[in-house]
């Protein structure tokens, strides 16, 4: 992994947010490096979560240092349009497309189509499913992103501690057409599911399969929507919610809100994905309880070491080549490791890191 191209998220994340915006815009346009004929095409899901604008802007100025020329493109969470997008860089004749998918079923014939050109498919961060045609996964340990959230909620709770409850708990996850949702919620529940078995904590909405607790889109709204849906119907006796277990942070600010909006002064801990900067803001405050980190930064990096190996004729790094089955084949991964995040190393992890600017949290 080269390191030194970790450079990007040094300074304001404020400052960094125009920045990216105008790369990406940019890159829309047709802007590109000196790429020798060599051409990547990068295919972002979404500019609602700051991280899609980091990862396509670290992407981007990673694989032009490496001299290729570049496409960027934001589908704005449709499917269809995404699709688009990507053909219009097959037509372009890129050599490499890294692709972070809006929805993991509806790619199979636009890469057919790429599969045709010749052209090497890499799954960014989420995997794409029921297709031959996808050669690499690039990601973090995504059921480890569960597990830890779980793992905090049991310690906070003291569970592991022999606290015997019970206590109240609602369970959210994100969209089903993300492959890494059901590696969140089952890395989750290999933790909690045992503690519900005995009694030590309770789901009372009862809602506790997947597709009941799934948010479409990864909507922060969604969440709040259900959140207050939940607060409503289940919990008019005096009861309190003492504990939620959501994805990402987005959702995460959504249950939030709606907890503060039943009257809900002091929090119950509820757990995130994405560092983002108004959650890792909840976390000073006290609003939410933590974060999973993510470094994409060292994402971007993986990535474009394995294209550069790809065209360059190598073997790129694998470092997992057993777990992630997208219903064709099991696709070689390069996964890294996810780290949670709370008020005690918030600091550490993301401020001494460079991640973000602790002018930003101000």
């Amino acid at each position: 992994m080269n390191v030194n191209r970790r450079h990007l998220l040094t300074g304001t994340v404020g400052a960094a947010a125009v920045a990216l915006t105008a790369s990406a815009c940019a890159s829309e346009d047709g802007d590109s490096g000196s790429g020798g004929g060599k051409k990547v095409g990068i295919a972002m899901p979404t500019k609602t979560s700051e991280r899609w604008i980091f990862d396509g802007d670290n992407l981007k100025a990673s694989f032009e240092e490496q001299g290729y020329e570049v496409t960027l493109q934001y589908a704005n969470d449709v499917a269809a349009d995404q699709v688009s997008q990507i053909e219009t860089m097959i037509g372009q004749g890129v050599n490499v497309l890294v692709i972070a998918a809006i929805d993991n079923k509806s790619l199979n014939g636009v890469l057919a189509q790429a599969k045709e050109s010749d052209i090497t498919v890499i799954a960014y961060d989420r995997l794409i499913l029921d297709t031959p045609d996808v050669d690499y996964y690039t990601s973090f340990d995504n059921t480890k992103v569960g597990t830890l959230q779980g793992t905090y909620l049991v310690e906070k709770l003291g569970l592991d501690a022999g606290e015997a409850g019970p206590f109240n708990i609602e369970l959210f996850a994100g969209a089903l057409t993300d492959n890494n949702t059901k590696y969140f919620f089952n890395g989750a529940m290999e933790v909690l599911q045992p503690y519900i078995d005995g009694g030590q904590l309770v789901v009372l909405s009862g809602q506790t399969d997947l597709e009941q607790v799934a948010t479409e889109n990864w909507d922060g709204a969604v969440a709040q929507d259900r959140m207050e849906t939940i607060l409503t119907s289940f919990y008019t006796g005096g009861q309190q919610v003492q504990a939620v277990l959501a994805p990402y942070d987005g959702i995460s600010r959504g249950i939030i809100a709606a907890l503060d909006g039943q009257g809900y002064t002091t929090m119950p801990p509820v757990t995130g994905q994405d560092a983002e900067v108004d959650s890792v803001k909840y976390i000073i405050d006290g609003k939410q309880a933590m974060t999973v980190y993510k470094d994409t930064r060292a994402l971007a990096d993986v990535t474009v070491d394995m294209v550069v190996a790809v065209i360059d004729g190598k073997e790129p790094e694998i470092n997992d080549d057993s777990t992630y089955d997208n219903g064709d084949h099991v696709v070689p991964a390069h996964l890294l490791e996810p780290v949670s995040v709370d008020v005690t190393n918030y600091q550490a992890e993301l401020i001494d890191s460079g991640y973000i600017d602790e002018a930003d949290l101000a």
